[in-house]
């Protein structure tokens, strides 16, 4: 019998699974039955991953579009139809930088990867799933994408992934397509673990700012994601879920001395 949620054998790419957010998605889905395709950069990595959950692996770097597009005609021909894109490859601006500091080729490195190689997965799986009838993407965007911050590149490369998921989610809708995305708030994947180890990010202030008090971990992205693909979700489209441990919400609250304490 086949799933309620829907995975059952059906092939899902998701990009950027050699870690972080990536990799617990395709961990996640495997063991719900989808045959998941681990798509990154890192060949190594990506082997190693699709190894240990019984999935494909594709070596892709989300910034070649020619890339992306000959990816999606591989995966479709030697594995089955893409009836399921997690969207994730991303880049972090690991520091906040004044925009008079910030060079325009690291904003444009970010802007390649996270929204330009974003929206070209969204179109190379995207446009075979309505020629089909169906089908269910999940972009990950970000909370910096939601609110002002002095990530100069990345909150504005977000930003623009939120709109491009609601575009999206009624251009294909019709054809039977859904789009939406994810917003993680801060997740202790390896890049932030990393960012921690040279001092660049505080994890007591990370944790402080949330009404949970605490980081997101990437299972929790994972689950949230898996939902929003499955069936459960069926008459969602278009929309932005936040998994940010309560960040948005705790934000203005800080004028007042921040989020209460423990009863």
């Amino acid at each position: 019998m086949e799933s309620p949620a829907g995975f059952d054998r059906r092939v899902v790419v998701v990009t950027g699974a050699a870690s972080g957010i990536g990799k617990s998605c395709a961990e996640l889905l495997a063991r719900r039955g989808a045959r998941v395709v681990v798509a990154d950069r890192n060949a190594d990595e990506a082997s190693r991953v699709a190894a240990a959950i019984g999935g494909s692996v594709c070596h892709v770097d989300i910034s070649d579009a020619q890339a992306i597009e000959a990816a999606a005609v591989r995966i479709e021909a030697d594995i089955g139809p893409v009836e399921m894109l997690v969207a994730n490859a991303g880049v972090i601006q690991t520091r906040p930088l004044p925009p008079e500091e910030l060079t325009l080729q690291e904003w444009d490195r970010i802007f390649a990867i996270d929204l330009r190689g974003t929206y070209q997965c969204c179109v190379s799986f995207g446009t075979r799933m309505a020629k089909r009838g169906s089908g269910s993407i999940v972009n990950i965007a970000s909370v910096a994408g939601m609110r002002s911050t002095p990530l100069h590149a990345y909150g504005a490369a977000k930003a623009a992934v939120l709109q491009m998921t609601a575009n999206l989610a009624v251009e294909w809708g019709r054809s039977g397509v859904r789009v939406n995305s994810v917003s993680p708030g801060y997740v202790l994947t390896p890049a932030i673990a990393d960012a921690i180890a040279r001092r660049l990010r505080d994890p007591a202030v990370l944790n402080e700012m949330s009404a949970l008090g605490r980081m997101v971990q990437p299972e929790q992205i994972a689950a949230a994601v898996a939902f929003l693909l499955s069936h459960e979700a069926s008459a969602i489209t278009g929309i932005n879920l936040p998994v940010d441990n309560g960040w948005l919400a705790t934000g203005s609250w800080q004028t007042y001395g921040g989020a209460p304490p423990p009863r």
